[in-house]
């Protein structure tokens, strides 16, 4: 038996074909075509599947299903409430996408379906209860306990990313809040951190003469010495720490998972981390590991393809 993974970006959309064991038979992209409030998405994604059996000479009862990630709260009816960067309303995207596929479906957020990847066939291979952190444009989370994802009511458990950690903040975030995570620990947030911190400061910094300051220049300084870089990963990893301690506060993993773009800084930004969460962190839970994901950017897919084997 064989099943699909689709994980949904803003601009692209990843597709693997799966054989039940979880070894990936083949993987491709299509673009996300948002136009039209994102009507063609999931015909697209139902084409790019009948085109893939077609060339696999793979018959509908030889595939289990489809799963799919999605950048949005998804509740465990497979609807999707919300998904701006695609220009979605509410949308039952399971009942959508069986019928144009005419395959079992299954969907759920894609920072859940990540982390459900990593368990699976990643870095937390082996562990059932698992919290997982995406550090990227803005901060995702996936919450898995005993092997599955953990939605909540709304599907907005593990939205990590808008937990408040500063109190006194001025500007208002994405989601319309202020003081969450995700402004201080994404990648956009880390520059701005770098912004906010160069314009205060006057250490001499390697940052200073670059015209548009990124994560990535701030960790590369940082591992270069540079005090400003280093007054700003310090700000960074402490925040996270907060947000960090009282998740496992609630939940109590078995492991926490760092993934993401602005993970690739690598076991530096993890040392970094775990200094202020042993600070923050409840005494039973202080050495509780934090470790980078492994899957990289497949890791949407094979979470997605776990998704549908669990649930049909």
């Amino acid at each position: 038996m064989y099943c699909f993974g689709i994980d949904v970006g803003g601009t692209s959309i990843k597709c693997g074909l799966f054989s039940e064991n979880g070894a990936l038979e083949d993987k491709w992209e299509i673009p996300t075509r948002t136009e039209e409030k994102g009507e063609h998405i999931l015909p697209d994604i139902a084409e790019a599947i009948q085109k893939k059996m077609q060339e696999k000479n793979l018959k509908k009862e030889e595939i289990k299903g489809v799963g799919i990630g999605l950048p949005g709260p998804v509740t465990d009816q497979g609807e999707i409430l919300c998904a701006v960067n695609l220009y979605w309303g509410r949308k039952n995207v399971e009942e959508e996408l069986t019928r144009l596929t005419g395959l079992p479906s299954k969907a759920g957020n894609d920072a859940n379906v990540a982390a459900l990847g990593e368990v699976w066939k990643g870095a937390a291979e082996g562990h059932e209860n698992v919290l997982m952190v995406t550090l990227g444009t803005g901060v995702g989370g996936g919450i898995i306990l005993n092997g599955r994802i953990h939605t909540g009511v709304h599907g907005a458990a593990g939205e990590i990313g808008h937990a408040n950690v500063n109190p006194h903040e001025t500007e208002s975030c994405n989601c319309g809040n202020k003081g969450c995570l995700e402004q201080v620990a994404s990648a956009t947030g880390i520059a701005r951190l770098a912004r906010q911190e160069l314009a205060a400061g006057q250490d001499e910094s390697v940052l200073r003469g670059l015209e548009d300051v990124t994560a990535k220049d701030v960790f590369d300084a940082y591992k270069q010495g540079d005090k400003t870089a280093a007054k700003v990963v310090d700000t960074f990893a402490r925040y996270l720490s907060m947000g960090l301690s009282s998740f496992v506060s609630v939940l109590d993993p078995d492991v926490i998972l760092i993934g993401g773009g602005v993970s690739r800084a690598g076991q530096v930004l993890i040392d970094c981390v775990e200094k202020y969460y042993r600070q923050y962190a409840f005494p039973s839970a202080k050495d509780t590991p934090i470790i980078l994901a492994s899957l990289g950017n497949d890791a949407g897919i094979y979470g997605a393809a776990r998704l549908v084997i669990q649930n049909t």
